[in-house]
C-alpha cells in the first residue's frame, strides 16, 4: 500500500488481500486489488509499468509483484476466489530441531520422533474432506462469533516432495513432505491444526479414526494439546479465480 502511494495517485489507495496469515506463515502467491486514479491527463498504467513501478518501491522488502491484471470493478480479491491452496512441509528424520538444514530454518516443520506414518496419515485426512463443521479445527479470534465453521475441503494431498539443496545431502536420510489443502476459505487456524492433529496420527499418538471422532465433536477444547502445527511450515501457494 505505501508502495503504491508512491506512484501519485489523486485518491488514497487500498489494497484488498485476498487472505490474511497468521504471522510467521509464509506466501508463494497471493492476491490483491486495487484502484488506482491518476490526474487528469495521465493515461492509466500499463499491467508491466505497474509490475516494475511497484516492485521498484518495494524492494527493501521481502515481496515482489509476480503479475497484474486489469479487471472489472465487480471483481474482489477476497469475495471472488473460488478456492485457495495452502501447502504444508513437514521434514522428516531429525531427531533434534538442530539438524534442520540451514537453508531450511522457518521453512519446515520438523515433529520431533524423526518418523512419521505417512499411510496413517492419508487414510485419516480422508475424513476431512467433503463439507463439514469445523468448529473442533479452528482457534478463537475476533471473527469467530460471525463466522460459520461450515466449510467444504475440496482436495487434501500427502506427497513426497525435495528440500532446498536436499541432493546435496542425500546421505543424511532426511525426507520432505507436503500436505496440500484446497477449499473455497479457511477458518482461523484451521490448516496448522489440521496439520497437527495428522502429524499426531502419523506418530502413532492418534488412530486415523480419531480424525473423524475430533471431527463430529465440533468442539476445538477436543482437539489433543499441541496439536496444532507452528506457522513456519505453511504456504499460501495460489488463489483461484
Amino acid at each position: 500500500q505505501n508502495a503504491a502511494q508512491k506512484l501519485k495517485p489523486i485518491v488514497p489507495i487500498k489494497f484488498h488481500i485476498s487472505s490474511r496469515t497468521d504471522a510467521g506463515v509464509h506466501a508463494l502467491c497471493n492476491a490483491a486489488h486495487i484502484d488506482i486514479q491518476r490526474p487528469p491527463g495521465k493515461p492509466p498504467f500499463q499491467e508491466k509499468e505497474l509490475i516494475y513501478s511497484l516492485n521498484y518501491h518495494l524492494k527493501p522488502e521481502p515481496i515482489c509483484i509476480l503479475k497484474a491484471h486489469r479487471v472489472a470493478e465487480s471483481f474482489h480479491a477476497r469475495f471472488s476466489a473460488l478456492s485457495r491452496t495452502y501447502v504444508y512441509r513437514l521434514l522428516v528424520g531429525c531427531s533434534h530441531h538442530s539438524e534442520i538444514p540451514v537453508f531450511e530454518r522457518d521453512l519446515c516443520w520438523a515433529p520431533r520422533g524423526g518418523y512419521l506414518d505417512v499411510p496413517a496419515m492419508q487414510d485419516g485426512a480422508q475424513f476431512l474432506l467433503g463439507t463439514h463443521d469445523f468448529s473442533t479445527f479452528r482457534s478463537h479470534n475476533s471473527d469467530t462469533p460471525f463466522q460459520s465453521p461450515i466449510r467444504t475441503m475440496f482436495q487434501i494431498d500427502i506427497q513426497p516432495s525435495s528440500g532446498f539443496l536436499s541432493h546435496h545431502y542425500e546421505d543424511r536420510g532426511l525426507e520432505f513432505w507436503e500436505l496440500q489443502f484446497r477449499s473455497r476459505s479457511f477458518l482461523y487456524r484451521q490448516v496448522r491444526r489440521m496439520v497437527g492433529t495428522l502429524v499426531a496420527v502419523g506418530q502413532g499418538k492418534l488412530k486415523p479414526h480419531h480424525v473423524k471422532e475430533l471431527l463430529e465433536k465440533k468442539d476445538a477444547r477436543a482437539l489433543p494439546p499441541n496439536a496444532m502445527a507452528p506457522p513456519s511450515g505453511l504456504f499460501l501457494k495460489s488463489v483461484e479465480y
